[in-house]
């Protein structure tokens, strides 16, 4: 079992930058395959990038380009990168994780996957 507990998320303008973090509480993250989510009212939750045991990343084709995820497997943290922020990547941020997997785990944005969510992080872009 893995608690995560999201933290940077804020008000940007258009065109800025934040780093997001998801701290685990647990050193089994490291067998744990990792994601950011997000979702706005109404909408269902959408997947936003992944990366599995190895650093492998996935993202969705709207944040090409302009996020990034990462991980740190000393201090159980996971990290995304957001640049050149639009309005409408306002949203909640969600940190997940799949597991435990194996190695030759694939990661996937569908939400239905992942088994431990954190409570979220408020991102606003104006």
């Amino acid at each position: 079992h893995v608690q995560l507990v999201e933290s940077g998320g804020g008000a940007v303008q258009a065109g800025g930058s934040l780093n997001l973090s998801c701290t685990a509480s647990s050193n089994e993250y490291r067998t744990y395959c990792m994601a950011w989510f997000r979702q706005v009212p109404g909408k269902d939750r959408e997947g936003v990038a992944t990366i599995d045991l190895e650093g492998n990343t996935k993202y969705a084709d709207f944040v090409k380009g302009r996020f990034f995820i990462s991980r740190d497997y000393t201090k159980t943290n996971l990290f995304l990168q957001m640049n050149s922020l639009k309005s409408e990547d306002s949203a909640m941020y969600y940190c997940a994780a799949d597991g435990p997997r194996t190695v030759a785990a694939v990661t996937s944005l569908n939400a239905q996957v992942y088994n431990y969510w954190g409570q979220g992080t408020q991102v606003t872009v104006s």
